[in-house]
């Protein structure tokens, strides 16, 4: 009983620890949330199969002591230990990031096993540590959020003071100004083009990356803000009702630019309207003499505009505010005449190709013209303006250019995307693991993206069989040649085939999205 007592307990260290790390990175990746981890838990939990099997094992060996029971529990341990440390090999695309608060849940989740342990020896000495070592094991699958739950009064005082200091600094940030930027796409790329032209005139500050939650803009306040800065650039995301609302509450901005509105993470959002609702958060928190900068484009803003007096609009179509117009694309860049309120107008060029990219310029234009800067003095930034990582970023590899678009693909972004690919002379390859996050909607618009896709790509290659068939049959359906769609179950092979792909010609590679560990 002893010896293997023993071996279990060896096994269940190890075992505990790397199903313990992976279930953490995967809470870490869905935001810390409870209901978001449990439902995308829920959808992979045959992933985890192993760690149900040790739990079922480990409560009838509580009871029952048999060898058994304990040969099955050994093969399970030492499957769990292989089978989770190739999903830490694979799960690499944004790693594990030992924050303070992963390490709190990593000792909450510790101290629970010791107790667990400490009681069973205690109320039944050494016979049931086999069948606890296999329960704790597969309890991993839940206990993040337990820890969570536990730990929820610690962290609600510890971001309560982070907030308050953060809010603390800006109040004594005489004169500075705060932008707030949101939008379902494309906020990303204002704030940064915004950081490019404010800097002419303007000492300015940025959330860096995608930063863009409540405590990843607390932790620029308090670590990057200086006493110089000007302008502060905040952008807001948001996943739920409420949670622009919540941004705005720390950060109270004076002026606010919503990018577009569209069915993003519809998944957490549920509908459209809720949708819209959130993103207009950021309109209702700005005071009175706040201007609103809004895409005139984007029809579900036109729905929303009318309550809203001081707004200025920016838009590529006929109407009021600015106005880009005579685009021009080619596949080494943009040109667009900016026609201002004022009358002024100039004409802008840039490296960044796509007409779609012509909106987010133009909304940093407007703002940046509001701000005082005149026109013909943000011709050259707009020049400089390179891509944001992973948006439509261009690399080259000899005769190969990757179009790096891995970034949260959307509906409106993917047609974009494909139709800029289309400009491309040479072989036009498209990689997509397809949309996510779309709810009950996500098979309707990767059917469509599929439709958009074949009028552009001479090859489509999918990343994930069961999730992209709509893809391949709205591909099909709009006569795409059958043998020049494949799968694969991994983005790296489908990468592999087209490099190999044997048509003469340049070839340019669109990687549409790059599914985040956690699906």
């Amino acid at each position: 009983m002893e010896i293997r007592t023993i071996i279990a307990a060896l096994l269940f260290v190890y075992a505990f620890y790397i199903a313990m790390r992976h279930n953490l990175h995967m809470f870490q990746l869905n935001g810390y949330k409870n209901g978001e981890h449990f439902n995308r838990m829920k959808k992979n939990l045959r992933q985890q199969w192993l760690l149900m099997a040790g739990m079922l094992l480990g409560v009838i060996r509580i009871f029952i002591s048999s060898v058994f029971l304990d040969i099955p529990i050994f093969f399970v341990l030492i499957m769990t230990i292989l089978v989770y440390r190739a999903l830490r090999r694979l799960n690499n695309k944004k790693k594990l990031v030992y924050t303070a608060r992963v390490k709190r849940l990593i000792a909450t989740d510790l101290c629970l096993a010791a107790i667990c342990i400490a009681a069973a020896f205690f109320i039944a000495g050494i016979k049931p540590l086999t069948g606890i070592f296999a329960l704790l094991t597969g309890l991993q699958i839940f206990m993040l959020i337990i820890c969570n739950i536990i730990n929820h009064p610690i962290e609600s005082a510890i971001n309560r003071h982070y907030i308050n200091d953060a809010k603390k600094r800006l109040k004594e940030a005489e004169g500075l100004k705060i932008l707030g930027v949101t939008g379902s796409y494309g906020k990303t790329s204002v704030k940064f083009y915004l950081k490019t032209l404010l800097e002419e005139h303007y000492r300015v500050l940025v959330t860096p990356e995608s930063y863009n939650t409540p405590m990843g803009i607390v932790k620029t306040i308090r670590g990057s803000l200086k006493p110089t800065d000007e302008i502060f650039v905040c952008e807001m995301g948001a996943r739920h009702v409420g949670d622009i609302k919540e941004i705005c509450d720390i950060v109270h901005p004076d002026h606010g630019l919503i990018t577009s509105i569209g069915p993003q993470h519809l998944e957490t959002f549920f509908n459209m309207e809720n949708i819209k609702n959130t993103k207009f958060e950021l309109a209702d928190a700005l005071p009175k003499d706040g201007i609103l900068f809004l895409n005139g484009d984007n029809a579900y803003i036109n729905d929303k505009e009318e309550k809203y007096d001081n707004k200025v609009f920016y838009r590529t179509g006929e109407g009021e505010g600015y106005t880009a117009k005579d685009i021009r694309v080619s596949q080494t860049g943009t040109e667009f005449t900016v026609l201002a309120p004022s009358g002024a107008s100039e004409k802008f060029s840039t490296r960044l190709v796509g007409e779609h990219n012509v909106i987010n310029i133009l909304g940093a234009i407007a703002v940046a013209n509001t701000f005082n800067i005149p026109l013909k003095d943000l011709k050259v930034p707009v020049r400089r303006l390179a891509p944001v990582p992973h948006r439509m970023e261009l690399k080259e590899h000899g005769d190969v250019t990757i179009i790096d678009d891995a970034y949260n693909s959307n509906p409106i972004g993917s047609k974009a995307a494909v139709e800029t690919l289309k400009l491309f002379p040479g072989v036009r390859i498209l990689i997509t693991p397809g949309m996510v996050e779309l709810g009950d909607e996500e098979e309707k618009y990767n059917y469509e993206f599929g439709g958009y896709a074949a009028g552009c790509c001479d090859h489509i290659l999918l990343v994930g069989k069961k999730r992209t068939e709509p893809i391949r049959k709205g591909a099909l359906d709009a006569g795409f040649d059958e043998a020049k769609i494949r799968s694969y179950d991994n983005v790296q092979d489908a990468i592999n085939y087209a490099y190999n792909i044997g048509a003469a010609g340049h070839k340019y590679i669109l990687l549409e999205n790059d599914l985040p560990d956690n699906y």
